[in-house]
């Protein structure tokens, strides 16, 4: 077998031939120290040889937009169309099914649901995402209410926590899903990683099967699990989340010390 980035394995050539990828974000691009070490070079060889991705992250609190911005700030340039969030997912899945929503997200990220009905009287979903301290009493009661009479309960994420520039953990949307499901009785429908609809709704976006993409992504439960279970191969990066034994028991497809690694791992 051909060595590439390390003689060491897992850092070697992967014999898969993948058409297209979904980057994840924070812990595989960039850390709070800044941008991993090669990732720009990374995602420049991967444009050279025509290798399709995405950009797939969880982030709910901020449009699409100012991921492009942050990530043109760390020299990491990339368009609005190639950021594949959950706002992108559920957008895409509310417009299908016709349903209006009532959001408990933050105003900035309504950019992102352009086109989706947006109503306080009946609507067809309570759609939950990471409002912060906007999630008071008042608001969770009328959201609640909404439940009871009826609407669906969409969770953009379910993330227990996130952790702040200064490396603090805060709540996240999760704690307020669960919530919800547990006053209503009804269980929340997932649009994030890990769910399904997420990843079948960023193939679709790329135009791949899932055979034919893998995801890379620093978080095992999120990024890998979610992965293959939609199918996708899967890429584990030794760094953000990363922990030793994290392999286990996802088992990823391979792992490599940084996304820097990947074009060498895909032979590009």
């Amino acid at each position: 077998m051909t060595q590439a980035a390390s003689p060491t394995p897992p850092y070697y050539y992967w014999p898969v031939r993948v058409e297209g990828l979904l980057i994840d974000l924070d812990g595989t691009l960039y850390t709070n120290d800044g941008p991993v070490s090669g990732a720009r070079g990374a995602l420049e060889r991967l444009d050279k040889a025509g290798i399709s991705y995405r950009f797939a992250t969880n982030a709910t609190h901020v449009p699409r937009r100012d991921l492009a911005s942050r990530l043109e700030s760390l020299g990491l340039p990339a368009g609005e169309d190639q950021i594949f969030t959950p706002a992108t997912a559920v957008s895409t899945k509310l417009k299908a099914e016709g349903l209006s929503c009532f959001p408990l997200v933050e105003e900035s990220l309504m950019e992102d649901l352009e086109g989706v009905p947006v109503s306080g009287d009946s609507p067809g979903c309570v759609l939950v995402g990471n409002l912060g301290e906007g999630f008071t009493y008042s608001r969770l009661d009328v959201a609640f209410r909404h439940l009871m009479d009826g609407a669906e309960l969409v969770a953009l994420s379910k993330n227990r926590y996130w952790q702040r520039a200064g490396g603090e953990l805060s709540l996240d949307a999760g704690p307020f899903v669960a919530a919800l499901e547990y006053a209503s009785g009804k269980g929340a429908i997932g649009v994030g990683k890990p769910e399904r609809a997420f990843f079948e709704l960023a193939l679709r976006d790329l135009g791949l099967s899932p055979g034919a993409v893998a995801m890379v992504g620093d978080d095992p439960e999120l990024d890998v699990g979610g992965a293959q279970a939609a199918g996708l191969r899967a890429i584990l990066v030794e760094t953000g989340r990363y922990r030793p034994g994290s392999e286990t028991p996802t088992r990823p497809d391979l792992v490599l010390e940084s996304v820097a690694r990947l074009p060498g791992a895909l032979g590009v």
